[in-house]
């Protein structure tokens, strides 16, 4: 059997809108998380084993809501060795977002989208904004401060990741990738 060949994304905004219940009610997708829709090819992954269509979720701006942006990703990454990681740095940069954007507020909201390949994956974190600009706070390792390390960890353990403001004008995004060995053995 042989992969999909890679998916090529038009240049097209991603706004943050309640999805079409044509594309929520399939019975490939459950209503929460279906296949994401078409990204600018900037933001775009170009990956060459796309093993199908980014997935994404909304999650309403509340710090209660984290646990279940991590659990989205750990079930599209079912039991890749890297779900952990990508757990884990779902949720520093998803509390960033509801801590330090506009997504905290009354009525605001998150989105993450995860994309996955063999032996990779990339996850996307999109926020309504906020006027600073995310970036690691490189603290001394002794410091006793319970914040500021989220992105230190997201830089450490990310094989890549970066911040845009999204196209729309309506914040930004955050993302990290990881990658892995593939065993040669099947599974």
């Amino acid at each position: 059997m042989t992969d999909a060949p890679p998916a090529r994304y038009p240049a097209r905004p991603l706004v943050l809108a309640p999805v079409p219940p044509s594309r929520a009610a399939t019975a490939a997708h459950p209503p929460s998380e279906v296949p994401a829709s078409p990204m600018n090819e900037h933001s775009a992954p170009q990956h060459s084993d796309s093993r199908g269509d980014p997935v994404r979720r909304r999650f309403p701006g509340r710090a209660s809501q984290i646990k279940h942006a991590r659990r989205f990703v750990e079930r599209q990454l079912g039991t890749s060795p890297e779900t952990p990681t990508a757990t884990l740095l779902t949720s520093e940069i998803a509390t960033n977002a509801v801590t330090h954007s506009s997504s905290g507020t009354p009525g605001g909201k998150f989105e993450v989208t995860v994309y996955t390949a063999v032996g990779w994956s990339r996850v996307e974190v999109r926020d309504l904004g906020s006027p600073e600009l995310p970036c690691p706070q490189h603290r001394d390792p002794y410091d006793t401060n319970e914040h500021g390390r989220g992105l230190d960890l997201v830089e450490a353990l990310a094989a890549k990741w970066g911040t845009e403001p999204r196209r729309d004008g309506m914040g930004r995004m955050v993302w990290f990738e990881l990658i892995w060995e593939i065993s040669s053995s099947p599974p």
